[in-house]
C-alpha cells in the first residue's frame, strides 16, 4: 500500500504545478493532468450511476469492475512509463458488450440521452469517458502513450452506450428517439 495522506492539504500546488506519479512537477493543465483528471472525473460519474436505485445487480458489478480498471488507467496516466491496462482489460469490457447488447433490439434511430436517472447519469459517463479519450489521444502528441489506454476508453465508452440503452428500456419503458421531422 503506498503512503497513506495524513494531511490533505500540502499548498505545493499552490504555485500552478502539480506533481506526478514518479515526482515530476508540471503545469496543473499539462495534457497528462488533463488526460488523468478526465479519467478521475469519469470514474466519479461511473459512480454516480452506482448510487441510483434499482440498478440490475449484474450492471453494478460490472461498473464497480471498471471503477478499479479506470483507477489503473488513470494511476498508468499519472505516472509516465509505468503500465497496468493490459489487453485483458480491453477483452473484459468486450465480453460485457457482448453480453449487454445481446439484450437489445437493434438500433434503428439516433437515440437520446435520458430516459431515466440511471440511463441519463450513463449517457454523462459515456461523454465525459469519450472526452477522457480525446484527452489521452492529445497527450499522445507528445508523448507516448501505450495503445490499450485510448482502446480501452472507446470500449468503454460503447459500453456505456450499451448500458444506457438497457437502463432505459428498464427504468422507462422506452428509449427516447431522436426525430428530425419535429417541425
Amino acid at each position: 500500500m503506498g503512503n497513506r495522506l495524513t494531511k490533505i492539504y500540502t499548498r505545493t500546488g499552490d504555485d500552478g504545478t502539480t506533481g506526478l506519479g514518479d515526482g515530476t512537477r508540471v503545469p496543473k493543465d499539462h495534457p497528462r493532468v488533463e488526460a488523468y483528471g478526465s479519467v478521475d472525473e469519469l470514474n466519479s460519474a461511473v459512480g454516480q450511476i452506482l448510487a441510483c436505485e434499482g440498478l440490475p445487480e449484474t450492471l453494478g458489478d460490472c461498473l464497480t469492475g471498471i471503477q478499479h480498471d479506470l483507477f489503473d488507467l488513470g494511476g498508468e496516466l499519472c505516472i509516465p512509463g509505468h503500465s497496468m491496462v493490459t489487453d485483458a482489460y480491453v477483452e473484459r469490457l468486450e465480453q460485457a458488450l457482448d453480453s449487454v447488447n445481446s439484450e437489445l433490439p437493434p438500433l434503428k434511430d439516433f437515440i437520446l440521452p435520458g430516459g431515466g436517472r440511471a440511463a441519463a447519469a450513463t449517457h454523462l459517463a459515456r461523454a465525459i469517458c469519450r472526452r477522457a479519450e480525446r484527452r489521452v489521444w492529445t497527450l499522445a502528441t507528445t508523448e507516448e502513450i501505450r495503445p490499450e489506454l485510448p482502446r480501452y476508453l472507446n470500449r468503454l465508452s460503447d459500453l456505456l452506450f450499451v448500458i444506457a440503452r438497457v437502463l432505459a428500456r428498464r427504468e422507462s419503458g422506452q428509449e427516447v428517439l431522436w426525430r428530425h421531422d419535429r417541425g
